[in-house]
């Protein structure tokens, strides 16, 4: 007869209640390179590489995207990631993309084999309507010596079809993809399925609906700010963009792209090339640098470069490098090096004219040596002082809101509740303070707040300062909202120029 027992739970209970995970803060220190090479389909919209390898694998060598992405890797120290995005600068096919193939199924000796391969598949004009699947075939491979003939042979069948929208099918080197021969927006290829023959080519191709990815329509050619708008809502983890492409971008779509990213909720910068040699020449006011500093832009930085198409890539490289959870680790863009980039020779008139512009350069020293300089964004204000506020703004917003959220019970109303969420702000500052954003012991020149007036010394840095509860409005409170923390800060800066005075005694 078995034991009967009472639990223990009984008389004693435990339960364990796990902290939410907090919320991660944002990386600062990812360039978006966007290209119009049809690679990265509309529907991926976005790829993540961290290696100069692995971009030349999917894009060969000559491709602007893998340039931009070379510009890019090449700075030292070198950065740790980038992503490319897609701008339909023309009309996409639809496409069905075809699972990866292992090295056993995509082994050219198993589809030599094939002498009677069959594939079914249907596609139209019309995102999601159902068109009648019709079957190719029969297909002989015998003769094929790898699955690009395989292939070929198939296509030679679909692209000229009159029973379903043309496609042909592709080998990329890890999987087939089915693309229309047309293009535009509703265009889209089903999934392959089973023909009433053998070999089942749409199953070894892996582009059956149990296999395959879902199909993507083809679309209308966009707008360089249509792209920017998609790969925004696609990922937020690009933090800097710039396009590298073969199809030419005016100045006025790179405004209405650098405009969209100066709207956006999100933090994030644009970065153009300027390669007109009238930047050079300060009697000319209607370059991209002139423009974009009229509208007075914070979040977009120019360089010019005679030589090097992308060049803005590596000034993203090297400023995506830094650290800011690591002690004394910001830096200003001045006096930094563009490995790959070849420096401009010119003269002090075109420099002076170039930096009225705001634009920065990649420039030759008499004593022979070569800088970029100024490190400016189109507003005038310093790329690193951007940089550095967008990492503080994201470290205190992400840090007050693991706050609330990983809590195990709640922060009061109260002003215990109101110091633990000053204390939160003050330790973000303090971080600004040692990887060298937040300078001590320097004069607060601005309009004062709390006890903090014009000209006082801010020993730490920063100071930090919210209303007494008492003072808060009773409708504020029954919002349960918190008194406003309000924080000044001390940026350190950095020293661009020196004078030095000689003073001779005889």
């Amino acid at each position: 007869m078995a034991n009967k027992a009472l639990s223990v739970g009984r008389v004693v209970r435990v339960s364990v209640n796990m902290t939410p995970r907090a919320a991660p803060r944002k990386n600062f220190g990812i360039l978006l390179v966007i290209g119009d090479s049809d690679v990265i389909g509309v529907g991926e919209r976005i790829r993540f590489y961290t290696s100069i390898e692995s971009v030349a694998a999917d894009f060969g060598l000559d491709a602007p995207e893998y340039e931009a992405a070379l510009n890019y890797f090449m700075q030292s120290p070198t950065p740790a990631q980038m992503a490319i995005g897609r701008w339909a600068a023309t009309a996409t096919p639809g496409e069905l993309i075809g699972a990866v193939l292992t090295e056993t199924e995509s082994d050219i000796a198993v589809w030599r084999a094939v002498t009677n391969g069959y594939f079914k598949i249907s596609g139209g004009a019309t995102l999601g309507q159902d068109y009648p699947p019709y079957e190719f075939g029969p297909f002989d491979f015998s003769q094929c010596t790898n699955l690009n003939a395989v292939a070929a042979i198939v296509s030679a069948a679909t692209s000229d079809s009159e029973d379903i929208e043309p496609c042909t099918l592709e080998w990329t080197g890890e999987r087939f993809i089915a693309k229309t021969v047309a293009t535009g927006a509703g265009l889209h290829i089903n999934y392959a399925s089973a023909p009433s023959q053998e070999t089942d080519i749409g199953l070894m191709a892996k582009m059956t609906a149990e296999t395959a990815l879902p199909p993507v329509g083809g679309a209308d050619a966009e707008k360089p700010e249509d792209a920017i708008a998609a790969l925004a809502d696609a990922s937020s983890a690009w933090y800097g963009a710039t396009f590298a492409t073969v199809a030419a971008i005016s100045d006025d779509e790179h405004i209405e792209v650098a405009k969209f990213i100066e709207a956006s909720e999100r933090m994030r910068m644009y970065g153009i090339t300027v390669s007109d040699t009238r930047i050079l020449d300060a009697t000319f006011t209607t370059d991209i640098a002139s423009k974009l500093k009229k509208l007075t832009l914070n979040r977009t930085v120019t360089q010019y470069s005679s030589t090097v198409p992308f060049a803005i890539a590596s000034l993203f490289g090297r400023a995506f490098t830094v650290n800011f959870n690591g002690s004394k680790t910001t830096i200003t863009l001045k006096f930094k090096q563009e490995p790959g980039i070849g420096y401009e020779q010119i003269t002090e008139s075109q420099a002076q004219s170039i930096a009225n512009k705001n634009c920065n350069v990649f420039v030759y020293y008499n004593n022979d040596t070569a800088i970029l300089q100024e490190g400016v964004m189109a507003s005038g204000a310093f790329f690193d002082e951007i940089h550095g506020l967008d990492w503080l703004a994201d470290a205190i917003q992400t840090e007050l809101w693991n706050a609330l959220y990983t809590s195990a019970t709640k922060i009061p109303q109260t002003e215990d509740g109101i110091a633990i969420l000053v204390a939160i702000v003050k330790a973000c500052c303090e971080e600004g303070v040692r990887n060298g954003l937040i300078g001590r012991n320097l004069p607060w020149n601005a309009d004062g707040f709390g006890e903090l007036n014009r000209g006082d010394i801010l020993p730490a840095g920063y100071y930090v300062w919210c209303e007494e509860l008492a003072l808060q409005p009773q409708s504020e409170r029954e919002q349960r909202k918190a008194p406003p923390i309000q924080v000044g800060v001390k940026l350190a800066g950095a020293i661009h120029f020196v004078d030095s005075i000689i003073f001779v005694n005889r």
